[in-house]
């Protein structure tokens, strides 16, 4: 018979969650909290592992968003960040949606907001707005388009080529969709994922040298995608090898290796679906200090507490996500809606 957890025990430290251990207590008390508010648990890929294994679905943020609108359950349970469950909340109005830890915030959202957007709309009328889907749900509702990782480059050759172009907020995604279109009208904006930038040219170069038989896969908002392509259009690794891919896309290479080493710069969260997905692969992170502060906010103790009591709810105002929804539509018309980050 399974003890039912009590709620003075779940309580937050700075270390984490203090008196509850995701062992298989939580993970019963878990899924009955669950079954009993009619909720889908959604988590992304750089959850927690033990998060990730408690999950009804795992994936990037967009293919959770789509997930959330199409199951049957009323409430949505997003183990990720802010931006994520708003995201799911646009597409999802009438559902009730819940995030473990509302402080669970992002650099990259949080690198524009809507007024420094609207400003520099003013500085080139006419040009068509995409924004990356890691954007707050008011930047989503002043763009024209939005894009993930893996259609970017598809979502701007969508666009007129004689059209200017504002692509915001990862600066990294930009260079990288700037360089694979060749476009010259295309304007970025200056931001970045703290984590992603902080995965370096050189600690990806030294591990590509000390691991000669391996394959690389890098996450294009990474400040080393560059180097990943300047080592292969050097001739120092093998071209092949090298794959500039978006989570879900990381997914679907990891059952396609032929190497029996793989390294991987994004957050390290990343392990834990590469690893489930080709097990018999050594993957392995260019960075094992890439871990975001953020999206380990959401403890085994925040998903309780949060099932136990409903919170954190997640709102987004109703024109601003009817505006929202529309950039997230378009983005899906081109046919391309491929991985969320």
């Amino acid at each position: 018979m399974t003890t039912t957890l009590d709620l003075a025990q779940i309580t937050d430290t700075a270390a984490g969650y203090s008196g509850i251990e995701a062992n298989a207590d939580w993970a019963a008390e878990v899924r009955r909290l669950a079954r009993q508010r009619n909720a889908t648990i959604l988590a992304h890929n750089y959850q927690l592992p033990e998060i990730q294994d408690i999950a009804d679905h795992v994936g990037d943020s967009l293919a959770l968003s789509r997930i959330a609108a199409e199951v049957p359950e009323s409430t949505i349970v997003f183990c990720g960040v802010h931006f994520m469950a708003e995201t799911a909340k646009i597409l999802s109005p009438e559902k009730t949606v819940l995030i473990p830890d509302a402080r669970a915030g992002c650099s990259l959202a949080d690198s524009i907001n809507a007024d420094e957007l609207r400003a520099w709309k003013a500085e080139h009328p006419g040009a068509v707005v995409v924004s990356y889907v890691n954007t707050t749900a008011a930047v989503k509702a002043e763009t024209d388009i939005c894009c993930t990782s893996s259609n970017a480059v598809d979502v701007v050759n969508s666009i007129p080529a004689d059209s200017e172009v504002l692509f915001l907020p990862d600066q990294f995604l930009g260079a990288h969709v700037k360089r694979m279109t060749g476009r010259t009208n295309m304007h970025i904006w200056a931001g970045e994922c703290h984590v992603h930038a902080g995965i370096n040219g050189d600690e990806l170069t030294d591990q590509a040298k000390t691991h000669p038989d391996a394959e690389l896969f890098v996450h294009p908002e990474c400040g080393c995608a560059t180097s990943a392509l300047y080592l292969a259009g050097e001739g120092f690794f093998p071209k092949e090898r090298v794959h500039i891919l978006s989570t879900g896309g990381m997914i679907d290479e990891a059952r396609k290796v032929h190497s029996k080493q793989v390294l991987v710069a994004t957050e390290i969260g990343m392990l834990h679906q590469l690893r489930k997905a080709a097990p018999g692969i050594d993957f392995q992170a260019v960075n094992d200090r890439a871990s975001c502060k953020y999206m380990k906010m959401i403890t085994p103790t925040a998903l309780l507490r949060c099932l136990a009591t409903g919170t954190d709810e997640v709102h987004v105002d109703p024109e601003m996500a009817a505006q929202g929804r529309k950039s997230v539509q378009r983005m899906i018309a081109i046919g391309t809606p491929g991985g969320g980050e």
